[in-house]
């Protein structure tokens, strides 16, 4: 039979561009199909933030945090909860993924020129025991140069080996089966879309101007989730959430479609952990949108008052921050689809940061003058925008006219300025003394024990009615989707496997469609800075193993 290629990789987010480097590596030839054109190259790791989950790394010590592959683990394993059957391999995957990050994960990531900021973020923060949720640490190590930072180095050596003679790119190219022989998958068949001039992000058309077909002895799906099909999200939505949001934002741009999932089920594929998935609660409108329904989350302090949609703060440990999941279903909870952030200029301007490369322009053009710059100056631009342009910003000097212009914006007319002054009045009266029973309170001191919190994250302790703060804000939250938890079922060499848990012959999955490794590598929950860092693992481990599949 004659082929196209050793081997075809499916998608060119991250995932696929580090499975195509290891193979220009093992001298394998390679096509890497994408429906998108060749702007979109590095998919959605490009608009991230760039955090990947290291432990034990040098910028931690420097930090004087102190971590271990011991702690690392108790808390994967206490936040993915693994308890079904099918968690074999995601167990087995989430093992090897802290290994890799305790060990050779951040050297590996170095020699390819990857650097990160000094300062730890501390993400996830926990339920508050020590073996439930929560990273225990901070363990959130932002790139330098954000998600553009994380995927150059890999489109680099995917193009060098272009002209090296070693990588075909088939662009515009829409996948639409996988194709077998005698039970093997041996090539791709699909659907030439239209050429398309649209920038990065943007919605691109679905104009079908051709067809064709594709063949090499290994194929890797590195597709992407479901995060921009809503209909897909309702669908697979769990029930220990609550009912499914009516109203959704969208974190990812609209090529983050789940079609391969079907395709690759198609092909003899086992998807698992379907209800599993990963949506933040602190998602706002973006005032300048890039793709439909374009949401931005914000990467809050611990310090914003959280009340719910009738004006009650959320309950212990619900606070900015701390459990991601947990905050998602109490406020489904409530029969409402939003919730509140109120606290003030102070707040803003030293907790508020915002995710996504194109929201951190200091961090992304990798400049320290504008890095020093937005710790000195106050609230920083990008948020001071969504301030003055975002339609889910409230700013004003007294509460009433605050509580009237919630009320107005909602269209709910749910709360009452007595009833959220109550609130910000009896924790406002925690700050008295240095001791106190309000949780909150307590974790914001000690927050600020860390000194990468008491740098750049976390404002001094103080009263939020207190006037010399500046005027108060609030902020509506509305429910982001993003991640796809579960996925495509693979062995440790990132094998789909069927039915039967044996091997697909030729197949291979890489990334957020396989559910960052494994079908489910975080299992009900995550840790965050894990979604990059699963791609590169899993797509590392696809790239090698598919390079010996095809000697």
């Amino acid at each position: 039979m004659a082929y196209d290629a050793d081997v075809i990789i499916v998608g060119s987010g991250l995932a696929g561009l580090v499975a195509a480097a290891e193979l220009v590596e093992a001298r394998r030839k390679i096509i890497l199909v994408d429906q998108e054109s060749e702007r979109f190259l590095g998919g959605q790791a490009f608009w991230s933030f760039g955090g990947i989950f290291l432990v034990d790394s040098p910028e931690q010590r420097r930090m004087r945090i102190r971590d271990s592959y011991e702690l690392a683990l108790q808390d994967w394993m206490g936040t993915a909860a693994f308890d079904r059957d099918e968690d074999h391999w995601p167990r087995k995957w989430a093992e090897a993924y802290v290994s890799f990050a305790a060990g050779e994960k951040g050297p590996w990531l170095r020699e390819r020129g990857i650097r990160f900021f000094p300062v730890v973020g501390w993400a996830e923060r926990g339920g508050g025991n020590a073996v439930g949720h929560g990273n225990s640490v901070p363990r959130f190590h932002v790139t330098w140069g954000t998600g553009p930072g994380v995927v150059a180095p890999f489109a680099a050596r995917v193009q060098e080996g272009a002209r090296q003679g070693l990588v075909k790119f088939k662009f515009r190219h829409r996948v639409d089966q996988l194709m077998q022989t005698n039970g093997v998958v041996d090539g791709i068949s699909g659907a030439l879309l239209a050429p398309s001039e649209v920038e990065r992000g943007f919605k691109s058309s679905r104009d079908i101007v051709g067809e064709f077909e594709l063949k090499a002895p290994a194929v890797i799906v590195a597709s992407g989730g479901i995060g921009a099909n809503h209909d897909l999200v309702r669908q697979n939505w769990p029930r220990r959430l609550g009912a499914a949001p009516k109203r959704m934002i969208t974190g990812v741009p609209d090529h983050v479609d789940g079609r391969m999932l079907a395709i690759t089920e198609a092909a003899g594929g086992t998807m698992i952990n379907r209800d599993r998935m990963w949506h933040y609660v602190e998602g706002i409108r973006n005032w300048n949108p890039i793709w439909t329904d374009h949401a931005i989350r914000i990467l809050p302090g611990p310090s914003s008052l959280w009340l719910d949609a009738r004006g009650k703060r959320l309950p212990v440990p619900l606070y900015p921050g701390f459990d991601t999941l947990a905050t998602l279903r109490y406020i489904m909870s409530t029969g409402f689809d939003y919730s509140w952030f109120v606290l003030n200029q102070r707040i803003i301007a030293k907790e508020f940061a915002l995710s996504g490369s194109e929201q951190n322009p200091d961090l992304t053009g990798k400049s320290w003058r504008k890095v020093i710059e937005r710790a000195r100056k106050g609230v920083p631009g990008p948020v001071r925008a969504f301030m003055d342009k975002g339609e889910d910003f409230i700013i004003e000097r007294e509460l009433p006219a605050l509580v009237a212009r919630m009320n107005k914006l909602s269209g709910d007319d749910l709360l009452t300025s007595e009833g959220v002054e109550r609130e910000i009045r009896a924790r406002d009266r925690q700050v008295d003394n240095p001791f106190c029973k309000d949780a909150q309170i307590t974790a914001i001191r000690g927050a600020r024990h860390y000194l990468g919190d008491k740098l750049i994250r976390t404002a001094p302790l103080h009263k939020l009615l207190d006037p010399a703060a500046g005027p108060l804000i609030a902020v509506r939250l509305n429910i982001l989707t993003r991640k796809t938890l579960g996925g495509l079922q693979t062995d440790l060499d990132s094998r789909v496997l069927g039915a039967d848990g044996s091997p697909v012959p030729g197949l291979f999955a890489a990334g957020e469609v396989a559910g960052f490794g494994g079908g489910g590598v975080h299992g009900y929950s995550a840790l965050e800075g894990t979604f990059l860092g699963g791609c590169i693992f899993s797509g590392r481990a696809a790239g090698r193993a598919a390079a010996k599949a095809v000697l």
